[in-house]
């Protein structure tokens, strides 16, 4: 693999200074936290893929972009430490493994116990583990789960299910509605609504059109008739499927779908966020309905929230879509530190699950920099011209000016043209529509070129393709085989916008873990996920 981005070694060492802790060889169970009388709700927010690089993108990006759109130049990590706030370390590898894949990593967050690659809701041996949301509900407390991919997903699955693997999201779906967290929002419809509604005349259509409020054509991911829509109405849930329906819910169970798979991308939905006819809600609108109906419980709350598709734009190696996704996150999360401190009974932590793309800033040998003359007596006679090009900050701007995701850009709008329009020329004009960055059209012919694929394994899930997209560096760690487009075109325009990425998949980088409220201090120095989940688990007991 690429060498390690490098400032990742002055993260830990900042940690290391901030915290005074030492590195133990073993993770030890969680000590038991000091008691916090105060601690009646907790809230966890979980960013999917970020790492202390995507926290030095956005704190870069506020800092120096000369067009930042980050009030007064700081991010929410500035304001929580600043505060009062904790900072610590944690380590996210699985109980089988090396690196960790979502679902396991979630499964160590929520459970407290060391997880196998790709469970759901088990330990490392595949025995079923309950919970945070089980515990927080058999204490009486209310419960929630929030997230912009989809509910069945694996981050809010490792909350709520217990499963095999990630993959049975039909059986997530069942799982959940079992459980009955009080507030279910995200993504995700065609896993709660029966096989049948692609036939619009069918009565599992017409049901299913009458629950939603919706007109036109769903699809199904279910292989059953089974409608967990309508048993959610019988379960007491008030349905949402809107931002209206969204907004008009008063109910103290609110279960809210929003897209039959993930929400929109913060960049493709921006456009959008004005209009007053929007169907879909934003993270914050889901977050802001979450604390006001979770709040009315007396005995308090527990609410995990995922800001989930910043991992789905490092893994496509798409720095623009992802700077957007992470000020979307920073404004979420700003929201919901303001709503807390104006408490003093809540605790929240905020983390990354894992990092992704192993993304970085990086200096380079293209486009090497111009002389100038400098006005300090110490230039005097000389130019000022480094040896190697390390970047501008207006290329801030320039990432954070790109108008589409590159899913958007191939799926929406390329991949629509019949085939014979699906030229080099036609892919070059339309990212050149959308990014500062442009390519040329025999970069777009890289792109879209094609070869044997060398991991080719029959009926695999993301390898099962013959011929795939040529990925002439490093191609065992992209495998996601069929969106490789969009990693190519990432890898087209990083060196003009100073951007490396080391993989299309994650990486063990330990992920931060910020901290406020009472009982904050227990999240500081190193940890891993499994402690992080142990001293939550606790507060629930004091």
């Amino acid at each position: 693999m690429n060498k390690p981005v490098k400032f990742i070694a002055g993260w830990v060492v900042l940690v290391f200074f901030l915290s005074g802790c030492a590195v133990s060889n073993s993770v030890r169970p969680a000590a038991i936290p000091a008691r916090a009388e105060n601690v009646k709700n907790v809230i966890l927010i979980i960013c999917d893929g970020m790492g202390p690089q995507e926290v030095g993108f956005l704190l870069s990006y506020a800092r120096q972009a000369p067009r930042s759109v980050l009030r007064d130049r700081t991010t929410v990590f500035d304001a929580l430490l600043n505060n009062g706030g904790k900072l610590g370390l944690s380590m996210t590898y699985p109980g089988t493994g090396l690196v960790v894949d979502s679902a396991a990593s979630a499964t160590q967050l929520a459970t407290g116990r060391f997880a196998g690659s790709e469970m759901i809701g088990m330990d490392q041996d595949g025995n079923v583990v309950e919970n945070i949301i089980e515990k927080a509900k058999k204490i009486g407390k209310a419960t929630g789960l929030v997230s912009d991919t989809r509910l069945t997903h694996a981050t809010p699955a490792g909350f709520a299910a217990h499963q095999d693997n990630r993959d049975n999201e039909n059986e997530i779906a069942e799982d959940m509605l079992k459980l009955g967290p009080d507030v279910m929002l995200s993504g995700g419809l065609r896993h709660f609504i029966p096989k049948e509604v692609g036939d619009p005349d069918s009565t599992a259509a017409r049901e299913v059109r009458e629950l939603t409020g919706g007109s036109g054509r769903f699809s199904s991911a279910r292989k059953d008739s089974r409608n967990l829509l309508k048993e959610a109405a019988k379960k007491g849930y008030m349905l949402a499927f809107s931002k209206a329906q969204l907004d008009r819910a008063s109910s103290s169970r609110l279960f809210g779908l929003f897209a039959e798979s993930a929400m929109p991308y913060a960049i493709d939905a921006e456009g959008s966020l004005a209009d007053p006819g929007r169907q879909i809600p934003t993270l914050g609108e889901m977050a802001a309905k979450s604390l006001d109906i979770l709040s009315r419980n007396e005995k308090g709350f527990v609410l995990m929230l995922e800001a989930g598709l910043l991992d789905w734009m490092l893994h496509d190696n798409d720095a623009g879509g992802a700077l957007h996704e992470l000020v979307m996150f920073n404004d979420v999360a700003g929201f919901i530190l303001d709503w807390a401190g104006k408490r003093k009974d809540t605790l929240v932590v905020i983390t990354g699950d894992h990092e992704t793309g192993g993304f970085g800033l990086s200096y380079s040998a293209f486009d090497l920099p111009m002389g100038r003359r400098l006005p300090g007596a110490g230039f005097e006679g000389k130019e000022f011209k480094p040896l190697l090009n390390y970047g501008k900050p207006e290329t801030l701007d320039r990432i954070y000016g790109q108008k589409n995701s590159y899913e958007a850009l191939f799926k929406l709008r390329f991949d629509a043209l019949p085939k014979e329009g699906q030229t080099p020329e036609a892919l070059a004009g339309m990212v050149n529509a959308v990014s500062e960055f442009k390519i040329t059209v025999a970069g777009a012919s890289s792109i879209l070129e094609k070869d044997v694929n060398p991991f080719y394994v029959q009926g695999h899930k993301y390898l099962g393709q013959p011929e795939v997209p040529r990925i002439r560096d490093f191609a065992s760690f992209y495998v996601y085989q069929s969106d490789n487009r969009k990693n190519l075109l990432g890898r087209e325009l990083a060196k003009e916008q100073s951007v490396v990425w080391s993989t299309g998949t994650h990486t063990a980088t330990p992920v931060l873990v910020f901290s406020t409220g009472p009982g904050s201090g227990e999240f500081q120095g190193i940890l891993h996920h499994t402690q992080i989940a142990q001293k939550l688990i606790r507060f629930l007991r004091d």
